[in-house]
């Protein structure tokens, strides 16, 4: 998803979570020339996380990712090819149409699902980056207590390490999250990976996936 964004208006009158980021999608809010999940998805903006992820994948002896949401698979289309099953979920129809025209294969598969209350497969790994900083409090604790109960291993997911204080929002605006802090308080993670961010002339430069054991999150 996107950083600068965020200030975009959405359509007046649209009330659910796929009606809001479908309208995003088709008023190209967060697209670029490169990515229309915007510019953190760009290549340059994931370069570390593309390093990153084999060797986290490697150690943690994963074996199937939940990539949720999955957007357009513009970077991760890079880190999937040694998995057993990748599976991309998204609440945008039109997005996920034209991932499985693109990238399904034998081990990628593509589902349009609401990862906020509808029913998800099982995986080693849950990953969910850039995803709850667009999301209200109330919708971010639906969408990770409907990731504990698919009864996955592990969570990665977008922190911001630095920030000192959390805000509310409307589903569909941004601002940063550090998910360890309140009203989440999630524990201390397994490991941090920083993405060496350079959006917003390095204000973010605490932009991080975070890798939690589902199992343990209290939220």
């Amino acid at each position: 998803m996107c950083l600068i964004y965020q200030t975009k208006k959405i359509s007046k009158g649209v009330k659910s979570m796929k009606d809001i980021f479908t309208s995003i999608y088709k008023n190209s809010l967060w697209g670029n020339s490169e990515s229309v999940s915007g510019t953190g998805s760009s290549i340059a903006q994931t370069s570390k996380i593309i390093k990153q992820l084999p060797i986290l994948i490697k150690e943690f002896q994963i074996r199937t990712i939940l990539d949720a949401p999955c957007g357009d698979f513009h970077w991760m289309k890079k880190v999937t090819s040694g998995l057993e099953l990748y599976t991309g979920v998204d609440i945008v129809s039109e997005l996920i149409k034209e991932n499985i025209r693109k990238y399904s294969s034998y081990n990628r598969q593509f589902l349009n699902l609401d990862i906020s209350k509808e029913p998800l497969p099982t995986a080693d790994l849950i990953l969910c980056r850039d995803c709850l900083v667009h999301l209200s409090f109330n919708d971010i604790n639906s969408v990770i207590n409907n990731f504990k109960n698919t009864e996955s291993k592990y969570l990665l997911t977008t922190t911001f390490t630095n920030r000192p204080w959390n805000i509310d929002i409307k589903t569909g605006g941004w601002r940063p999250l550090n998910l360890e802090i309140y009203p989440f308080t999630l524990s201390k993670p397994i490991l941090v990976i920083n993405e060496n961010c350079t959006e917003g002339n390095m204000e973010y430069n605490d932009k991080s996936l975070a890798l939690w054991d589902l199992a343990q999150l209290s939220i």
